[in-house]
């Protein structure tokens, strides 16, 4: 790692959060945040749209100043010390933070070069990143004729660059194809290892499944749960029944039925025909309800039990789906 970049910090926790307050006018958008994020580890902030996780992420990087609250990063406080911070992160926000009139190569040298790095130090790892992220063929081409997945690439290599104690991925992979995302986990698990902090945002829940070690839920300004991915979806227990309909307008008709047997709110999904139910008796319930069913006539596609995911986490703490189940 490049001395300019280097931490000292040997603490627990890279990344620490007390009360952190933002306000919009009316609107208030951290309502005294807490976070604590171990070193070397992935915390995975996850809220739906206008929870806050942006605006924290925000904070954390020295983008916004907090109307109230505490932060530190990296053992450095974000307020008395922000450009020191700034040595110490990579940061890949929603929207790629790059020059199209320059090329991958002269980018990445550039954020190089930003971070103090010798031309040639940041020449080299430019170049191991564009081949990391399968951009060899493109790297002399400006970034104005590159698609909007080419330009998250670099973008996300600019973060990782100057291979920074603590990395910020605020939705990493939104506009990604699947291959590339699967890369980037691979690499964001690679840096972990390594001994990296990642602070990540994602609207793609089996994200957050795969890569983070605790999930932090926020919604209006402040957590309302944390934990592990598995002590998350230990939360609402059992198992689900899903039910597909052969035809969408029973779908009213089938919640009335099943009701009686739920132990948690029902999910119906119009577009997929779908009604779920957490039981807890998975096969026994399975049982009764088709008997119920097949009683009231109503014509199904499949039936079946599965084990909780992230999304009926989501469903059950925030009143609705996420944000990847709506696009």
């Amino acid at each position: 790692m490049n001395d300019a970049v280097r931490s000292t910090h040997s603490g627990e926790f890279a990344v620490e959060a007390r009360g952190l307050t933002k306000r919009y006018g009316g609107v208030v958008a951290l309502d005294g945040l807490d976070l604590s994020v171990p070193t070397g580890s992935v915390l995975g902030l996850l809220g739906p749209n206008g929870a806050g996780k942006t605006t924290a992420v925000s904070i954390l990087t020295t983008l916004l100043t907090p109307d109230a609250g505490t932060a530190r990063v990296a053992g450095v406080d974000v307020l008395s010390e922000p450009q020191r911070v700034r040595s110490l992160i990579g940061l890949s926000g929603q929207y790629a933070a790059v020059d199209e009139h320059l090329t991958a190569t002269e980018n990445l040298e550039m954020i190089g070069c930003l971070y103090g790095m010798r031309r040639r130090a940041a020449r080299k790892k430019a170049n191991e990143l564009i081949e990391r992220f399968r951009l060899s063929e493109s790297a002399n081409r400006p970034l104005k004729t590159f698609s909007g997945g080419m330009r998250r690439r670099i973008d996300l290599a600019g973060a990782l660059l100057a291979d920074p104690p603590v990395l910020f991925l605020d939705e990493p992979t939104t506009g990604l194809d699947p291959r590339s995302r699967g890369e980037l986990w691979d690499v964001i698990r690679e840096r972990v290892q390594a001994g990296t902090t990642v602070v990540l945002t994602t609207q793609y829940l089996e994200e957050a499944d795969q890569l983070a070690h605790e999930i932090v839920v926020i919604d209006h300004g402040h957590a309302i749960a944390r934990g592990t991915s598995q002590e998350l979806k230990r939360r609402i227990g059992g198992e689900h029944l899903d039910i597909h309909l052969a035809f969408p307008e029973d779908l009213s008709r089938v919640e009335t039925i099943v009701r009686p047997f739920a132990i948690g709110a029902i999910r119906i999904d119009d577009q997929e025909a779908l009604v779920s139910i957490p039981v807890a008796t998975g096969v026994e319930a399975l049982g009764s309800v088709m008997v119920e069913l097949s009683a009231q006539n109503v014509e199904i596609v499949d039936i079946g039990l599965r084990r909780p995911t992230l999304d009926d986490v989501f469903m059950d703490l925030t009143g609705h789906k996420s944000q990847e189940d709506q696009s």
